[in-house]
């Protein structure tokens, strides 16, 4: 097929898409296009890499001090957000009581870009860190919090994995990357690297399935028909661009997400017992590791060496690195200046990331960041074990998602403030509760200014 005819029968899928959903008349306003575009480019490509495919002149780019055009995009979405929530008239004191050990959390990052080598851009960074806690409150505040987010997700997937499949097929300069040291493909889709490309269809294929289990229990009738078909479509698609990718930590992550949701759900699963469960497991998956050595015998079902390509070494020499423990090199401060240069010296492919998101969170904030990092772990463990005799659908997306979550950040880092991981996580750890459920017609009205309301009425 032409690459043109391939183009034009993608666009065509992508506007029907959205077509339909817009015709489903959800319960959402149009501040949900807000984090819909967020996650579109966190999960793809920087505004300033697109624009330079498209043939416009991009000025030079720093990995110190980012793009320029990228900053303004960033900034003028995290000024969205806030006006939409001042606009909502959203209380401060109301997201500090509901989130206070995320906001220490945040509150600690801002004080150590302190003692960060690179305190400006350090300080840039934390900026940018504010955008998805807004986005997430965005989220939050809207009429149907849970239909928000179906929607945020559905929305960005009807982008997201059809222009893969595009770009791997019929666009292979744009949708595959090579190895600038062996000259090595890979499939890249819409991101950058294969690993990007496989946490798109993590996040998107555990939706998915979750969202198909919901569907499933609709009643029979042609819009729960066309709901099963959608999910089946898209589950399809991102399990090719999964083999695609060959990105075995989302592979295995989603795998064991699935296990979570699907477990949740058997009926002889008491739920009060959960932390029972886990502690259990736990201690089984330690003994087969010392009586059978399994993690050696999955990491070559997953085609890894037992280096994991390079990593344990890397390890090694992260852990040995002479820094603060207790505090680190300061907020997303480790890969700069020098200490880039060094490890640039010993490895030919240039690590940007330790490849463990703990050890990452260690090396930038120190034993203080971990252990707020691991507080947040647990917290959302215990507050999704709380929400299931509440509300068992998203306490087990929640839980489901938190194990693949963290299994992902053994061999990945995704505890960073713009990885798409880190803002599912959010969205699924913040709280801001709401008086009653509205429609999108009565938050609107409540938008307005008193004067017009008194007026309406």
């Amino acid at each position: 097929m032409p690459s043109s005819l391939a183009f034009l029968l993608t666009a065509i899928f992508v506007a029907l898409l959205f077509r339909r959903d817009l015709r489903e008349k959800p319960n959402v306003t149009g501040a949900l296009w807000i984090p819909v575009l967020w996650l579109l480019i966190i999960c793809s490509r920087a505004v300033s890499q697109w624009l330079a495919l498209a043939g416009f002149q991009i000025g030079g780019v720093s990995v110190e001090e980012g793009s320029p055009v990228d900053a303004v995009a960033y900034f003028a979405l995290i000024l969205a957000g806030i006006l939409i929530l001042v606009k909502r008239r959203i209380g401060l004191g109301k997201i500090i009581s509901n989130n206070r050990l995320l906001v220490i959390f945040i509150i600690y990052c801002f004080v150590a870009v302190l003692w960060s080598d690179f305190p400006f851009i350090a300080f840039k960074r934390w900026i940018k860190s504010l955008g998805p806690p807004i986005m997430t409150l965005v989220l939050l505040t809207e009429p149907d919090p849970e239909e928000a987010f179906i929607r945020l997700m559905k929305r960005c997937a009807y982008v997201l994995v059809p222009a893969s499949i595009l770009l791997i097929k019929y666009y292979p300069a744009w949708g595959r990357a090579y190895e600038f040291w062996t000259g090595a493909s890979s499939n890249v889709g819409v991101t950058t690297d294969k690993n990007e490309l496989g946490f798109d269809c993590l996040i998107f294929g555990f939706f998915f399935v979750w969202y198909l289990l919901q569907v499933r229990q609709r009643e029979y009738g042609k819009p729960r028909r066309n709901e099963l078909l959608l999910c089946a479509g898209f589950l399809a698609m991102i399990f090719w661009l999964l083999k695609m990718a060959h990105s075995s930590t989302s592979l295995a992550s989603l795998l064991i997400g699935i296990v979570v949701v699907l477990f949740l759900g058997f009926r002889f699963v008491n739920r009060k017992r959960l932390g029972f469960y886990i502690t259990a497991g736990i201690f089984l998956i330690l003994f087969a590791q010392f009586a059978f050595g399994i993690f050696g015998v999955g990491i070559e079902m997953l085609g890894k060496d037992p280096t994991l390509t390079g990593r344990t070494d890397l390890w090694k020499i992260l852990l040995g690195w002479k820094i603060n423990p207790l505090f680190g090199t300061g907020f997303e401060s480790f890969w700069l200046g020098e200490r880039s240069a060094k490890l640039a010296q010993i490895y030919w492919w240039h690590p940007n990331e330790a490849h463990n998101g703990y050890l990452e969170a260690y090396l930038n904030l120190g034993l203080i960041g971990l252990a707020l990092i691991l507080l947040l772990v647990f917290s959302a463990f215990y507050k999704g074990c709380k929400m299931l005799s509440e509300h068992f659908e998203f306490a087990r997306f929640q839980i489901g998602f938190l194990a693949a979550f963290v299994l992902y950040n053994w061999t990945e880092a995704a505890f960073k403030s713009l990885h798409p991981l880190f803002f599912i996580f959010l969205i699924t750890f913040m709280k801001y509760p709401k008086p009653q459920t509205l429609t999108v017609k009565e938050l609107s009205l409540n938008e307005e200014p008193e004067v017009l309301k008194h007026f309406v009425a």
